[in-house]
């Protein structure tokens, strides 16, 4: 008996030995990054930080980076999957029940912090350093906006302490990815939807630096509004899951604060949740039913402090999952199979002032001081007079309106764009097989207002107001007909829905609506106009109306033949009809 305890102690020594030499060359493998060489006041270039990343693929079979799509860089969107037990495929995930969790890094370069945390996370991984739970996979972005980190200059985000270099927050067609994840104008927004929808992460952070007031805070910490998500993971999210990563970030020696959306105010006077609609990445995910975040490290805290901050807040969000992975999928599925049955969704929320939350704010005291540039008074944060105070935190809204479900939506197929849109973004949908003729709901365009000066391409319709009919429409064989049965139903009413904030309409898929193609000439329809009244003697009453009512209406010779035009058979039927169909 006691040769058979020695025997297994040697056996265990070994091991134990084995394991330890297998650790050691792993580690000889790993790479030596810039932000390590350079003591944390460097980060990392693009093309480093791909090279990094294929040499831990290739240092640990724990580790697959994965190529996903094109960028508009030119350059390939990479994906990095981290796995405990080396299951790199999905269907293997959801069957053994694992919470995955999406990082996202450099969507604006000039805040790399992710970047580099994301490589230290993942060596001390493989390395054993770091636990990663069984039931919890990574997927990794090292490097989103691509043609934003290869322009790289010392002059990018001044106001910014480190690191040394900075890329730009534009991609390659100078957009801003993050109000890009409806509209998909650029190669990376249709490159992240096949990612998400590949991956289905119960989880998603989105790595940023701050910007605006000084604060004694290091990390601060957008989380996709609660009411917003709603339903069973909204609730949690507010009273369970946020409240554990405040917690959890307290004991790594960092106090989290919700993210700061104060530019030239007093952050103790209190501030509101900041709105990520579904134009940004974590208002995008929610729609799925995602529990998402944006981290915001403060600016102006040195660049290792804010390098650092990102790692414990990674793994932070690891130990939750882990030990709350049952909970996270049980609710999630939950959450996706109400989309499904769910008979009202929101269109559009205000923030409700009569709710709030109390917060410990760690601020410097704000104070006025002469400028040196224009010789008047200005704004300045004095760090000799550090303060500490409880503060209100307004998050929580209510819908504007509620919007009810249609059986389905009816796309023509001629708006082929936002068919794509749809499809890259997993909407089961499928073609008419015939011609047919439907009565439908349809929404007629009354007013709007359209931005005068661009916005990420586009000139924004907002203040849409409609008028909601019953037609009889023909559709023709190849419309595409969307059922709303699925789980992408509450993505669908933000996007078809046309006064929806980040709707389809609002970003000028449909403008092509509102201008008339049609028309007439005065002289040659004066006769046809005047044959319409005869035969349509309530029309005709309807015009008596008008130019008995209004004065300017009657001085204009134009109008009366246009109201007759109007609502004749003559008039254009498409124009200001928004050709999205609803199906009761």
């Amino acid at each position: 008996m006691l040769f058979c305890f020695c025997l297994f102690c040697r056996m265990k020594k070994l091991l134990i030995a084995v394991l330890l030499l297998a650790c050691s060359h792993v580690h000889a493998q790993l790479p030596v990054t810039r932000y390590e060489t350079s003591k944390g006041t460097e980060s990392v270039t693009y093309y480093e930080a791909i090279a990094a990343w294929k040499q831990i693929d290739k240092a640990s079979p724990l580790v697959q980076m994965l190529t996903m799509g094109a960028t508009d860089a030119g350059e390939p969107l990479h994906l990095v999957l981290v796995s405990s037990d080396a299951s790199f495929q999905p269907q293997q995930w959801k069957q053994k029940n694992k919470v995955v969790l999406l990082i996202n890094n450099g969507i604006h370069p000039g805040e790399p912090d992710g970047i580099d945390a994301s490589i230290s996370m993942v060596k001390n991984i493989i390395t054993k350093k770091l636990p990663l739970p069984s039931n919890v996979v990574l997927a990794i972005i090292p490097v989103y906006n691509i043609g934003g980190s290869l322009n790289r200059t010392p002059f990018y985000r001044i106001d910014q302490n480190g690191p040394t270099e900075k890329g730009s927050r534009g991609n390659s067609q100078n957009l801003d990815l993050n109000r890009d994840f409806i509209k998909c104008d650029s190669r990376e927004a249709r490159s992240f939807a096949q990612i998400f929808h590949f991956v289905q992460p119960d989880i998603f952070l989105d790595n940023h630096v701050s910007n605006g007031a000084d604060y004694q805070h290091v990390m601060t910490l957008l989380t996709t509004q609660h009411n917003k998500l709603g339903g069973v993971m909204g609730e949690y999210l507010n009273k369970t899951f946020e409240p554990a990563i405040y917690k959890s970030m307290k004991e790594k020696g960092y106090d989290l604060i919700p993210y700061v959306n104060n530019f030239g105010d007093k952050p103790e006077n209190g501030w509101g949740a900041y709105w990520d609609g579904p134009r940004y990445s974590s208002g995008y995910t929610a729609l799925f039913g995602t529990f998402s975040f944006v981290p915001e490290t403060h600016m102006l805290k040195p660049y290792a402090q804010r390098v650092d901050a990102t790692y414990k807040l990674m793994q932070s969000f690891i130990e939750f999952a882990g030990t709350n992975a049952a909970t996270i999928k049980t609710l999630r599925k939950q959450q996706q199979q109400n989309f499904i049955i769910q008979q009202q969704f929101p269109l559009g929320f205000s923030a409700d002032r009569s709710q709030f939350t109390e917060l410990t704010f760690k601020g410097y005291a704000a104070e006025q001081k002469t400028s040196n540039i224009s010789g008047l008074p200005r704004l300045f944060y004095n760090h000799d007079k550090p303060f500490e105070v409880t503060m209100k935190f307004y998050n929580f809204f209510t819908p504007k309106t509620m919007i009810e479900r249609p059986k389905a939506y009816i796309i023509p197929q001629g708006w082929w764009k936002v068919v794509e849109l749809l499809q890259l973004n997993n909407v089961q949908m499928q073609r008419l097989a015939k011609d047919t003729s439907m009565q439908v709901e349809v929404y007629m365009i009354e007013d709007y207002k359209s931005s005068p000066r661009p916005y990420e391409w586009h000139h924004i319709n907002t203040d849409v107001k409609t008028n909601k009919q019953t037609q009889t429409i023909r559709f023709r064989k190849g419309d595409w007909y969307i059922p709303m049965n699925q789980t992408a139903n509450h993505f669908l009413i933000q996007v078809l829905e046309p006064t929806g904030e980040d709707s389809y309409f609002t970003w000028n898929f449909f403008d092509p609506i509102l201008g008339q193609k049609e028309g007439y000439s005065a002289y040659a329809f004066e006769e046809k106009a005047e044959l319409f009244l005869q035969q349509n003697p309530a029309v005709k009453q309807q015009l008596d109306l008008q130019r008995n009512t209004d004065t300017a209406f009657a001085k204009n010779g134009r109008a009366p033949l246009n109201f007759v035009y109007q609502n004749s058979p003559y008039a254009e039927p498409g124009f200001m009809r928004y050709p999205v169909y609803r199906v009761r």
